[in-house]
C-alpha cells in the first residue's frame, strides 16, 4: 500500500467558474486531468448541489481522487491518493493535483503530500 496521499485546501476560487458550480463541467475536468496523467479511471460519480455547489469522486485503478467545490465560499477541497504498488505514481498524482489547482485558480492554498506505508514493521 505504499503510496502518495496529495490533500489540498484552496480559497479565492473564483465562484462564477464552471467547474465550480456544476457537475458536468467538474466532472469533465477531472476525467481529463486523470487521463493527460496517464491514471486509469474505474468509476466516477459526481453530484450536483442545489443551488450551486458539486461534489465528485474519481476511483482509480491507482487509488482515488475526491473533489469537493462550496462556490458560495470560493472555496475547493481535494485528495489525490495513488498507490506505488508496482511503479512510482507521484509524478502522475501531482500532475492531475496541479492541473485542478490550475482550472480552479484558487489565491490562496494549502496543502499536505502523505506518504502512505512503506516497508512492513
Amino acid at each position: 500500500m505504499d503510496g502518495i496521499h496529495l490533500l489540498g485546501e484552496w480559497y479565492g476560487c473564483p465562484a462564477d467558474q464552471p467547474e465550480m458550480l456544476r457537475a458536468d463541467a467538474l466532472r469533465r475536468r477531472c476525467l481529463d486531468a486523470v487521463a493527460a496523467a496517464g491514471l486509469t479511471t474505474v468509476g466516477e460519480r459526481f453530484h450536483q448541489f442545489e443551488p450551486q455547489g458539486v461534489t465528485g469522486a474519481v476511483i482509480l485503478a491507482e487509488s482515488h481522487l475526491a473533489i469537493h467545490t462550496w462556490p458560495e465560499r470560493e472555496s475547493v477541497t481535494i485528495d489525490v491518493y495513488v498507490c506505488n504498488f508496482t511503479t512510482d505514481n507521484t509524478a502522475k498524482a501531482e500532475s492531475v493535483f496541479r492541473s485542478l489547482e490550475r482550472t480552479l485558480r484558487p489565491k490562496r492554498t494549502r496543502f499536505q503530500a502523505i506518504h502512505r506505508g512503506g516497508a512492513d514493521g
